[in-house]
């Protein structure tokens, strides 16, 4: 059967109107970022913030609308509360500036997780996505119950890099099931939506995409959710940092001092909000020539220990600048699983056993009293 094209799925959408302004949700403008793949359809409503919680049966509304058109086989409606312009809130007022030093009341927004741990950067291009994917699969082999988030909205690649297609199922109409790959349990926007497909996204709605993916998931029972975050210090790391308890963050460099001036910038950021900062790994840290054996620091090499030492973090791991690495990531089979002898998959376990190491109950506790200084 035919999945709908956009027009048909507005016009469903004309048939749900708003409960007191009276008119009809495309009439109002409030549907945005419509994408369809195949029969599964996403969109968003922008609200305002003081309906947004009084609205979610506007959303079932919508998301049941859609949900009948012929050939539909799964919707994914997400509320954005966006301010007024020009920073006013609705009612007039000023907004009060966003308290960055103060994260927000942490509430287990997923319930049945033990902790998750962000993997940031200051900047694209360092790593951090095939360092995150090595790590949760490190994880994984070594008895960890571990789930992947790949939260960049804008530029997906878990399911390169995992080698899996295809849209999750959906385990009530309500909660998606995420995708599992090597025993890790996988989502991102990127399962949702055609990989060329350009998500053309305001802040507030990728805010409320993320906070659907972590609350709106079926994980079930994990040790460990790894969170792959988008480069920078934006609105998707705010919205992890400042609303989702992390246990802490994990940040990715190069060598190179132009990597470390915005991984410099992660660590003051996860600093701010409260998140503790686990550690720092060095990527791409040197090549190995596989002909001959010669060393060469291509991006430098260093710079992320001494940065480490600088702020008063661990220094986690360097791994080189392999092209097994690459080669088994384009794949989508991670060199941890398909490799797991490689030198490099030893490094990758050896990162993944010294985050482990740091959730143990003793070590958060120890972290919890700022005066001691630990090993």
């Amino acid at each position: 059967m035919t999945a709908p094209d956009r027009e048909q799925i507005l016009e469903a959408l004309k048939a749900v109107r708003h409960p007191t302004k009276g008119g009809d949700l495309v009439g109002l403008g409030m549907v945005s970022g419509v994408v369809v793949k195949g029969g599964n359809v996403g969109f968003a409503l922008e609200v305002d913030p003081a309906e947004a919680k009084a609205l979610e049966p506007l959303r079932q509304a919508a998301e049941a609308a859609v949900k009948r058109l012929p050939g539909v086989l799964s919707v994914a409606v997400v509320l954005t509360a966006e301010r007024a312009p020009g920073g006013r809130m609705p009612s007039g007022q000023a907004a009060p500036p966003p308290e960055i030093g103060a994260r927000a009341p942490q509430k287990p927004l997923v319930p049945g997780i033990d902790a998750i741990v962000a993997v940031g950067s200051g900047k694209g291009g360092v790593g951090k996505s095939t360092t995150a994917i090595n790590l949760a699969m490190g994880l994984a082999a070594l008895g960890v119950r571990t789930g992947l988030l790949d939260a960049d909205i804008y530029g997906p690649s878990l399911p390169r890099m995992s080698g899996l297609s295809g849209r999750p199922t959906t385990v009530d109409g309500k909660r998606l099931r995420p995708m599992e790959a090597f025993g890790v349990k996988l989502m991102s926007m990127g399962f949702l939506v055609e990989e060329d497909t350009a998500m053309i996204w305001r802040g507030p709605m990728v805010q409320s995409a993320l906070r659907q993916m972590l609350a709106d998931v079926d994980w079930g029972r994990l040790d460990v959710l790894v969170v792959d975050l988008p480069p920078g210090t934006g609105d998707a790391q705010l919205t992890m940092a400042q609303h989702v308890p992390l246990a802490g963050a994990v940040i990715v460099s190069t060598p190179q001092d132009i990597a470390l001036l915005d991984a410099k910038k992660a660590i003051n950021m996860f600093r701010r909000v409260d998140v503790p900062v686990l550690g720092i790994v060095e990527n791409m840290s040197y090549y190995r020539c596989p002909n001959c054996g010669h060393r060469a620091d291509i991006f430098a090499h260093g710079g992320a220990r001494e940065t480490a030492a600088r702020f008063g973090v661990d220094f986690l791991a360097e791994i080189p600048l392999a092209i097994e690495i690459r080669e088994t990531s384009d794949a989508g089979r991670p060199i941890v699983v398909s490799a797991p002898d490689h030198p490099q998959a030893k490094a990758y376990l050896d990162l993944a056993r010294t985050v482990r190491d740091k959730l143990s109950p003793e070590a958060q506790s120890r972290r919890a009293f700022p005066g001691i200084v630990y090993e």
